[in-house]
């Protein structure tokens, strides 16, 4: 077998090692997922009617196809504190130290935890878009708007679950890595994932249209329900670029650091 060829077996067996981890323990995927559902019914079946007025719709009909998008994306936002939790326990609870003494490709602990967190979070996205639609949510696009937005999502979970790695790494114990992604996490409230920017105040509303969630949401609701706007969809591709590559640049280098050879 090749070097590659190891690497890719051995990444292999930290994926079925992380996805056991998870079935045994459920509680952080579970509120990985319920956190996103949680918000939608509030706001939906709750705050509906009044947010649906602000949003130029008479009801929650109309409001359902506002939010949910924005909901949508919150559940990748949700995927990163349980990303963040487990690579700080390997940290911290000394498996680390027992892999360095087997032969087995250092990268392939953090690929296991990547490529784990990236299937519980689109199965976490496959359940919101279920109840997103039992709540009335009803879409324009396409099977091709459709394959582009969960295209840009995928690539956005990808991104976001590097910045979680690296958080778990920074993090001194699993306690702070809990804590740590609360504020990828609220971002989404401060852009156009709840309400327009343009009922914001001034300085808020700055900061919701040049954040890296506004644009993106933006995106997927173009797509999944009238037409995208190309700079948005250019700005969406170039911040989840962004992230992606300096979530690995920076997870690689707190690895090497903190698990040298």
């Amino acid at each position: 077998m090749t070097t590659l060829s190891y690497a890719v077996a051995d990444s292999m067996t930290m994926l079925r090692r992380n996805l056991r981890h998870a079935l045994r323990y459920p509680a952080l995927s579970v509120g990985m997922l319920m956190m996103p559902i949680l918000i939608m019914l509030l706001f939906v079946g709750v705050f509906g009617n009044a947010l649906g007025a602000g949003v130029g719709g008479p009801a929650k009909g109309d409001y359902i196809n506002y939010v949910a998008p924005g909901i949508i994306l919150m559940t990748v936002a949700s995927g990163c504190m349980t990303t963040s939790v487990s690579v700080s326990l390997d940290m911290t609870e000394g498996i680390v130290d027992r892999f360095r003494t087997m032969a087995i490709a250092r990268v392939s602990l953090l690929t296991g935890h990547v490529v784990g967190s990236m299937i519980q979070t689109v199965l976490g996205l496959v359940a919101v878009v279920g109840v997103a639609v039992g709540l009335g949510f009803r879409t324009s696009g396409g099977v091709l708007d459709w394959l582009a937005a969960s295209g840009l999502l995928v690539l956005l979970t990808f991104a976001l679950t590097w910045v979680a790695v690296a958080l778990g790494l920074l993090a001194k114990n699993p306690e702070g890595a809990s804590n740590s992604p609360l504020i990828i996490q609220f971002m989404p409230f401060v852009g156009s994932a709840i309400v327009p920017p343009e009922s914001m105040p001034a300085g808020v509303r700055w900061f919701a249209e040049y954040q890296p969630f506004t644009p993106i949401i933006e995106t997927v609701r173009g797509l999944l329900l009238t037409s995208p706007d190309g700079k948005d969809v250019v700005i969406s591709l170039a911040w989840c670029a962004g992230l992606g590559i300096g979530g690995y640049a920076y997870s690689k280098f707190l690895f090497n650091r903190k698990a040298p050879r």
